[in-house]
């Protein structure tokens, strides 16, 4: 038998917005409700109660906290006159009002409109006798189902030392605010996890949390089992990573593997794995998550535009990555959209590079494949100053909800400066959610726009010209299978310089001989001499 919430605006208090989404929230949790309205006195609440028989009365109030005291007062009178003290109430309000209804000792859970929406599911779920992890979903593809078009949101942690990230896994799992806890190693752990004798304790802790033994992630993960019950996540290892994935599915249950199909190679120097070596392994961790129907992404294409990759670069490799994935038997494909990257990446070009992106990548759907749209804002644009930090976030997002997405990649506001805590991360959270509150429903279709569809066009055209570029790289030095996931051919197009960006210069694995310029919002290849555009036909030509 369903159990019943009974809801109702208290004395003279005419807004019911809020306790209609509330049981709205119920009837979603299995509940049976019935909304009494505004303007409810303490007299006819008291009878309501006794002709319907809820398990709980919900009672809003958002007026003058001294009268809250009073009526508060009267309904406590008539609920123990009329033997009514079995009744669970919850309350609802604003702050002021949420402080006298504390302090009346009357309702068993107190909502200030400050606790995120997943607390209030919590509470509804363990009213009504479920288990509280019964209202986050453990899995990524069910979570979304639960959320969408609401997005996920996820956040990269890991604080230097062990003892801290644990603590700061609670804190921010209690607060209630972050679907996904996105574990960062240190660099130390990424490289050299299962070859202990190659660290250097001098290194502990650079670049994330100090990770040496399963054990440790075992802690983290349940030090997160609480609050919103976050899923965890962790990235692959830049060596070794099929044994991390092994272990982190096992330790942390990870959500998704996050995987790159070039990189942690000679190409960036945090592996000395040769590229065709790093394509090989990463391409069989991809299959090894796919035999588990784990999601996986695929971290690639905006390791080019860190590079300064030209656009057409960034998409043609957006599509390879999906490519890779898809051919390895993934089911499930994360593909994140990182923007603001190059620097000095306009909104309207951004959006249309992602767009492309999207476009090419989704193209790859079909019954055995989904796609996952994850966006995130680029780390190197943020002001070190916290206040212009915040702005940029906060704008940052904007743009990025032309791409619909199903999970918010949130950049802490201080990590221009700092490696984030966890009060920043959970402010940074906020930041998103009020965001997410005002810009979710009725945002103009920044995607629309003529400029953003001309270039998105364009991008798509010179891609194509890219990725047949590739193909011939196969016919011509490959063995005769498929060149867009044969690792040999993708090394050769990286050495000779289809795929180049002009860090790779000095690498003597690499080419390096693009230039690339940022002219009007978006990044370009151009010629050396003259500065002038080369489409993607001419410079395959010249190479």
């Amino acid at each position: 038998m369903k159990k019943k919430i009974l809801g109702a605006a208290l004395g003279t208090c005419v807004h019911v917005s809020g306790l209609y989404h509330f049981l709205k929230l119920a009837e979603a949790a299995g509940y049976e409700t019935v909304l009494l309205g505004p303007a409810v006195s303490p007299q006819r609440l008291v009878n309501a109660i006794m002709e319907h028989h809820p398990d709980i009365a919900a009672i809003s109030y958002r007026l003058t906290p001294t009268v809250a005291k009073s009526l508060f007062a009267e309904l406590k009178e008539l609920v123990e006159k009329n033997k009514l003290t079995s009744l669970r109430f919850v309350f609802g309000g604003t702050p002021p009002a949420a402080e006298a209804a504390k302090e009346s000792g009357l309702f068993e859970k107190v909502f200030a409109g400050t606790e995120p929406l997943d607390h209030v599911k919590a509470y509804l779920y363990e009213a009504g006798e479920l288990k509280k992890e019964e209202a986050f979903a453990q899995t990524l593809v069910e979570r979304i189902q639960q959320k969408y078009p609401y997005p996920l949101l996820r956040h990269h942690f890991g604080r230097p030392s062990l003892a801290e990230t644990v603590s700061g896994a609670k804190e921010i799992a209690e607060s209630g605010l972050l679907d996904v806890i996105s574990l960062g190693p240190d660099q130390g752990a990424q490289e050299h996890f299962f070859h202990p004798e190659e660290m250097d304790p001098a290194q502990d802790g650079a670049g994330g949390a100090p990770l040496r033994k399963p054990a440790d992630m075992e802690a983290i993960y349940a030090a997160s089992r609480r609050g919103n019950y976050p899923l965890m996540r962790c990235y692959s290892g830049t060596r070794d990573l099929l044994k991390w994935a092994e272990m982190s599915v096992k330790t942390i249950h990870n959500a998704w593997g996050a995987i790159p199909l070039c990189w942690y190679s000679v190409m960036d120097g945090r592996s000395q794995r040769s590229l065709a070596d790093a394509i090989a392994e990463n391409q069989q961790t991809m299959r090894w998550y796919a035999e588990r129907d784990i999601p996986v992404e695929v971290n690639e294409s905006h390791q080019w535009s860190l590079r300064d990759a030209h656009d057409s670069l960034a998409v043609c490799m957006a599509f390879l990555a999906a490519y890779n994935a898809k051919k390895m038997g993934v089911r499930h494909y994360v593909s994140q959209l990182m923007f603001n990257t190059p620097p000095g990446t306009s909104a309207g070009m951004d959006i249309a590079k992602m767009l492309a992106k999207t476009e090419l990548i989704e193209s790859l759907q079909d019954e055995r494949f989904t796609v996952f749209r994850e966006v995130r804002a680029g780390i190197a644009h943020f002001s070190a100053h916290p206040d212009v930090a915040k702005g940029q976030l906060a704008a940052s997002a904007v743009i990025s909800f032309a791409l619909k997405p199903h999970v918010l990649h949130v950049v802490g506001f201080s990590e221009g400066d700092h490696a984030v805590f966890p009060k920043e991360i959970i402010e940074s959270c906020n930041i998103i959610h009020g965001v997410l509150y005002n810009c979710l429903d009725g945002l103009p279709d920044m995607a629309g726009d003529p400029a953003v569809q001309k270039r998105k066009k364009h991008l798509l055209e010179e891609a194509d010209v890219l990725l047949e570029a590739v193909k011939k790289v196969g016919v011509n030095f490959g063995g005769g299978g498929d060149p867009w996931s044969d690792p040999q051919v993708i090394e050769k197009a990286i050495q000779m310089g289809l795929l180049d960006t002009p860090h790779f210069r000095g690498n003597p694995h690499l080419c390096g001989k693009i230039i690339t310029r940022l002219i009007d919002g978006a990044w370009y290849a151009v010629d050396s001499e003259t500065g002038d555009v080369l489409s993607e036909k001419d410079r395959v030509a010249r190479i």
